[in-house]
């Protein structure tokens, strides 16, 4: 068998056995943690028992369990089958331990519901050979599994599971390539949450040098509110959210349990808010252990200061739930007073919103509010928290319409997925089109260039951001460097605070 065709590394686990892919080697399905099942559920993360001889490492880990995408349950074809959901997979130009290289480390997003590596639109062969970089992704629990309050068991499993990824890439990346001092952390909506709340969390600290999060989630909850929603959706299944009731339970009734509930988020809008009129009842909570405060809150102290971060948004982020929740064309002036009561800045919101943006539509109206709501203005304010806080801080906002559908989803949620790895199915195929244009290569190559150049020196290639001139990186088929766009926005949100959302009792 030959070494250069099958590469081998040992970890601190064990020796494992790679692919080379053309010019890179790339290592899939290397545990970083046991299963999480028996007696191990819902704990945090245990280390990986050691094994003898040469683990095979060509196959990328099963999915953790999760919720259907869609309507139609996860088909079984194609999915890995097995235990071992807490996995890391590893690009390289060469694994070699005097290369050094920087090291990327992608977390996905999904709601903190769905999500898994071996996406297709996660392969990061393309971002690892232009940009000379090591590459990490990972699977994390999610749904019930990660996020859920249960009783007996310590919140942000999900979160847990990360940090216990960043330690093992701390410890074996070097024998990859990699640099382990050179670690950055990048991922989009809820992996930028995600992101943020490493930023926040003490176990975090010194596993990453630099932080990319796109598109960050204002979504946090408060330990009341997570409890509540996990005792719904036990009780779905006539149990208490406790270990004890729950860690027996075959993992696919608790997801098809959280879908039902899901499926009904509206009927409980008296109890959770604005959280039931979203897509997911699952969000990192600010349980007062793992999670002390809000990203916001903490940065602003400086307690990631040390940590180098770009940060930024889309400028149509709501638009993509538009469409799937079937409501482009269908907003009515009903609609949009109701969601900028529920969603705006302050009892005032509506009014003024109207006034800031007088030519708007109902529909723009209803998507500007639950766009500022859940991404742009929580992007924004963890970049003025963090630069407030004593961090070096860089903005960016994507205004490239996607050319798909005419261009009716402009720049929409998720449309920067696409353009940073340079990968353009699943997501990408419905955003992008089924083969992307020489405009779409530039800007990709932009995105990839820019994100490699600060994993790399720190600097992406624009000022850093700072409350005077508010200067951020437009990326669009002309990228610039401007004031921050949406102003009218900054306004009307300048005094709210992302605190963790309670429950109405």
């Amino acid at each position: 068998m030959s070494s250069t065709q099958f590469p081998e590394v040992i970890t601190t686990a064990g020796a494992v056995r790679g692919r080379r892919e053309e010019d890179l080697s790339v290592f899939r399905g290397i545990p970083y943690g046991q299963p999480p099942v028996g007696e191990a559920r819902f704990a945090a993360p245990r280390p990986v028992l050691p094994w003898d001889g040469v683990r095979e490492a060509s196959a990328f880990g099963p999915p953790p369990p999760q919720e259907p995408l869609g309507p139609d349950p996860v088909p079984s074809g194609g999915v890995p089958a097995g235990d071992d959901w807490l996995t890391v997979n590893v690009w390289t130009p060469a694994a070699d331990a005097a290369a050094h290289r920087p090291v990327m480390v992608w977390i996905y997003g999904g709601a903190y519901k769905f999500g898994s590596a071996d996406d297709p639109a996660y392969d990061a062969g393309r971002l690892s050979r232009d940009g000379d970089l090591v590459v990490v992704t990972l699977n994390y629990r999610v749904g019930i599994e990660g996020f859920a309050r249960i009783e007996g068991a310590p919140a942000n499993r999900g979160l847990l599971d990360q940090v216990a990824a960043l330690e093992w890439v701390r410890e074996n990346i070097t024998a990859f390539g990699g640099d382990p001092d050179q670690v950055t952390v990048f991922g989009e909506s809820a992996g930028a949450g995600s992101i943020a709340a490493l930023m926040a969390m003490d176990r975090a600290r010194g596993l990453f040098r630099r932080a990319i999060a796109q598109s960050v989630p204002g979504t946090f909850f408060s330990d009341a509110l997570a409890a509540d929603i996990a005792g719904t959706i036990a009780g779905e299944l006539g149990l208490r959210p406790t270990v004890a009731d729950l860690a027996g339970v075959d993992p696919r009734k608790l997801t098809g349990a959280g879908a039902a509930v899901s499926a009904r988020m509206r009927e409980y809008a008296h109890r959770w808010g604005p959280v039931a009129l979203t897509p997911t009842a699952f969000s990192p909570v600010v349980d007062g252990e793992v999670l002390t405060t809000t990203p916001w809150a903490s940065l602003e102290a400086g307690s990631a200061r040390d940590v180098e971060l770009v940060v930024g948004h889309n400028r149509d982020e709501f638009r993509l739930f538009l469409l799937l929740g079937g409501l482009l064309g269908r907003v009515d002036d009903g609609l949009a007073s109701s969601a900028m009561g529920l969603f705006g800045p302050g009892p005032d919101a509506g009014q003024a919103y109207r006034t800031a943006f007088p030519q708007a539509s109902a529909e723009q109206l209803f998507e500007l509010v639950q766009s500022d709501w859940l991404f742009r203005m929580p992007s924004l304010h963890l970049a003025e928290a963090h630069a407030a806080g004593g961090g070096r801080t860089h903005m960016y906002e994507l205004t490239w319409a996607a050319p798909a559908n005419g261009g009716v989803l402009g720049a929409c949620h998720g449309l920067d997925v696409p353009l940073t790895f340079g990968v353009y199915g699943g997501l990408g195929a419905m955003l992008i089109g089924p083969e992307p244009s020489p405009e779409t290569e530039a800007l990709s190559a932009r995105f990839r260039s820019a994100w490699s150049a600060f994993a790399t020196t720190g600097d992406p290639g624009w000022p850093a951001y700072e409350s005077g001139q508010r200067l951020v990186q437009i990326f669009d088929t002309e990228s610039a460097v401007a004031a921050y766009p949406e102003e009218a926005s900054r306004r009307m949100w300048a005094e709210h605070r992302f605190a963790s959302l309670s429950l109405s009792r």
